[in-house]
């Protein structure tokens, strides 16, 4: 007899789960009201609940080398100890992914907003700079399940060397410094400038903020949009970017103007004044050190150090540990985004964002209760421990659980990570090549139906 729970009600529908982790953070009432801004919610009585499959899109990026029916598993394992469980059915794989596409990706991008907002508060160590929430953008490429559909709308990378592997798609992000929090992020087709997706993420920047972004995203428009919304900039730039010098400050840095590209734009007196900032860093791996230039809308010298300005903006960095979180530790060694189809692919995406952010969450939490940067604290066991708690929620009782989580809280902040080494790193790659032949456009499209072993096998 089989001692997996049977989850699937023959009558009364699913709209419960059991992991308090994901729910104090995603509640029912967020996930309703965003099934009924999009007409998402069922209009009939129906045995999965559309409530229950969000929380599973969410779960299914905590458990991610976890096939679909056994996530839902562990989301309803406490409906295991219940007697009704013995007169259900376990959901089929096909009944889970068809449920997904009648939600569609709405829904999901909708709570993202609602859920995902800055963490850090005024006791949080190493989130702010005078007084400014350290804020940081900047793209990643996420690779796909290798289907007909995805292909078609989001297109390959390729290099003169051929294709991608597998369809890929342009992500942005725009993420809280200090916490690693991501508080907006769009998905588009691979071709899509960056440009294009930095700028829409200024949409979430306000008061109170200094954003950063490297020298691939700089434009003019980039840092009049922050500006005007009342958010500080400070940004990196490229060698050939010449600013008109206007004054020297008495740091050392420079006051400059700014002009439009655009010649129509510069008739009509269109410029910006900001500070630059140049600087280099002393490397045993380098003779000639490179040189930094900075641009930021912090003017005054006096309330503005150079030197704290350049030494924050490599803070800028954890932006791309943010990147190494999503792709290499919460997604393993498969592709990203599993779905078949651009909506499956979309609606995968924010869930994977939202469970995230749970998980970063519990680590702020964690490093505010024993008082230490949440960078010290480590995402990998904080997702494996997080992941294994919910045969815990399982078995304990309901009233123990607020117990259960200040245990979680404990746990999590005793995996720390070791103080980072002070380090120089060239840019480059040890292995480029692989021995392997290359999968070209002629392998593609090729019928992978093969005969069973004992069909193919020929003795000789």
């Amino acid at each position: 007899m089989s001692i997996l729970p049977n989850l699937q009600a023959v009558g009364a529908p699913i709209t419960q789960v059991h992991l308090p982790f994901l729910t104090q953070v995603v509640p029912e009432r967020l996930v309703d009201d965003a099934l009924d801004k999009h007409h998402a919610q069922e209009c009939r009585r129906r045995k999965l609940s559309a409530r229950a499959i969000v929380w599973l899109i969410i779960a299914m990026h905590l458990y991610c080398q976890t096939p679909l029916p056994q996530v839902f598993e562990k989301l309803c394992a406490q409906w295991c100890n219940t007697e009704s469980s013995k007169q259900r059915k376990c959901p089929q794989p096909s009944a889970l992914v068809y449920r997904r596409y009648q939600i569609g990706a709405r829904p999901l991008h909708t709570l993202f907003g609602w859920v995902c907002r800055p963490l850090a508060g005024p006791q949080t160590r190493g989130a702010f700079l005078f007084g400014l929430r350290l804020m940081a953008i900047d793209g990643q490429v996420l690779s796909m399940a290798d289907t007909p559909k995805n292909e078609e709308y989001f297109g390959r990378g390729g290099t003169d060397r051929g294709q991608s592997a597998f369809p890929q798609g342009r992500a942005v992000y725009l993420s809280e410094c200090g916490t690693h929090a991501i508080v907006d992020a769009g998905l588009w087709p691979y071709n899509t400038s960056e440009h294009v997706g930095a700028r829409r993420m200024l949409r979430s920047v306000s008061k109170g903020m200094i954003v950063m972004w490297d020298r691939g995203l700089h434009s003019f428009d980039q840092i009049a949009t922050a500006s005007q919304r009342g958010a500080h900039v400070l940004c990196r730039i490229a060698k050939h970017l010449r600013p008109s010098q206007l004054t020297v400050l008495r740091d050392g840095s420079r006051l400059v103007r700014l002009y439009p590209s655009d010649p129509e734009r510069r008739k009509c007196g269109e410029y910006l004044d900001v500070r630059l900032i140049e600087y280099t860093i002393a490397s045993e791996t380098s003779d000639s050190p490179e040189t930094y230039r900075l641009l930021t809308s912090l003017l005054d010298p006096d309330l503005y150090p150079a030197k704290d300005l350049a030494c924050a903006y490599h803070e800028r960095w954890e932006i791309e540990a943010v990147a190494d979180e999503i792709e290499t530790h919460q997604c393993g060694s498969q592709p990203v985004l599993r779905s078949h189809k651009p909506v499956g692919v979309l609606q995968e995406f924010y869930g994977l964002l939202i469970a995230h952010y749970v998980v970063r969450l519990w680590m702020h939490e964690a490093a505010l209760g024993q008082e230490l940067d949440p960078d010290r604290m480590s995402f990998t066991s904080a997702l494996r421990l997080l992941g294994e708690m919910s045969l815990a929620f399982a078995v304990v009782p309901r009233k123990l659980w607020p117990e259960l989580c200040c245990t979680i809280l404990q746990c999590l902040a005793r995996h720390r990570l070791p103080k980072r080494r002070r380090r120089s790193c060239p840019r480059v790659v040890k292995r480029k090549m692989s021995n392997f032949p290359l999968k070209r456009q002629e392998h593609r499209g090729i019928n992978t139906k093969a005969k069973p072993i004992q069909e193919a096998l020929c003795l000789i």
